[in-house]
């Protein structure tokens, strides 16, 4: 596994310097849906990211947001799930929460994660067994159990549309923040207390950050407390998802 950490991280790298090419430069933006954008660093950084991983790891699967999905995967035992660019709409603003993640998953287990925030430079991974790091250092979820002393990182879009209203008396602080696979990050660095999601989210938008939140001895499940798979079928993870120290989120689940 050092190997393919050593790897997916100048896979990354590479990715990051795509990204800051066009950050707060003029480029294309298109939409896929209502609300959901994609820039030309988004297809660009796919197509690096899946050309690097997927020559250098031919037998692997590959899932992306930006790939037409294909049922080959399924009957892969080793899939990539990769968000190229994690947090487009604050791309566009020109707000820096944005991430690349890269996730390994082996028979539906997240076995590697890598998340790169490319304007702050900073790096987080975690490989199965072999803990969770950032920058190279290790580190360790928050321990605390007791919400009303706790930050939580929440969508800027669900707060925009009032769903985190009715919790924020039961945590110190709502904080709204782009790009769900960095908030998972920064709580597995143990920069942030906890996570929470109150709507659905897609595999590439969580998988690496799953492993980091497994590996820094934290607990992620959905809001509903079920186990997260991935290289499903259907990708996307309902209804919402919670993460951050076991206790704290069984806590949590019980106001929901």
């Amino acid at each position: 596994m050092n190997k393919i950490l050593k790897n997916t991280i100048e896979a990354i790298k590479g990715a990051g310097k795509i990204i800051l090419n066009y950050y707060q430069s003029e480029y294309t933006v298109k939409h896929k849906g209502i609300g959901n954008p994609v820039t030309q660093a988004d297809i660009e950084t796919d197509v690096y990211l899946k050309n690097y991983l997927t020559e250098a790891y031919p037998h692997y699967g590959w899932l992306s947001e930006e790939t037409r999905d294909s049922p080959e995967r399924l009957e892969k035992e080793r899939v990539w799930v990769v968000d190229p660019l994690d947090g487009t709409k604050e791309f566009i603003e020109g707000v820096p929460n944005f991430a690349i993640s890269i996730g390994l998953v082996e028979n539906g287990i997240p076995i590697l994660g890598v998340i790169l925030n490319p304007v702050k430079n900073d790096l987080y991974t975690a490989v199965i067994r072999m803990g969770m790091s950032l920058n190279g250092e290790k580190t360790k979820i928050c321990k605390n159990t007791n919400l009303k002393e706790m930050n939580i990182l929440n969508s800027r879009s669900e707060t925009r549309k009032g769903l985190w209203q009715p919790y924020r008396n039961n945590f110190k602080e709502l904080i709204p923040f782009g790009s769900i696979a960095l908030k998972l990050a920064m709580v597995a660095a143990n920069q942030a207390d906890f996570v929470g999601s109150l709507q659905p989210k897609n595999e590439w938008d969580i998988c690496a950050g799953h492993c980091m939140i497994n590996e820094s001895g934290g607990k992620m499940v959905t809001t509903e407390n079920l186990e997260i798979k991935y290289n499903k079928p259907n990708t996307l993870t309902t209804p919402g998802l919670v993460a951050g120290d076991s206790n704290a989120v069984d806590a949590f689940l019980k106001l929901l």
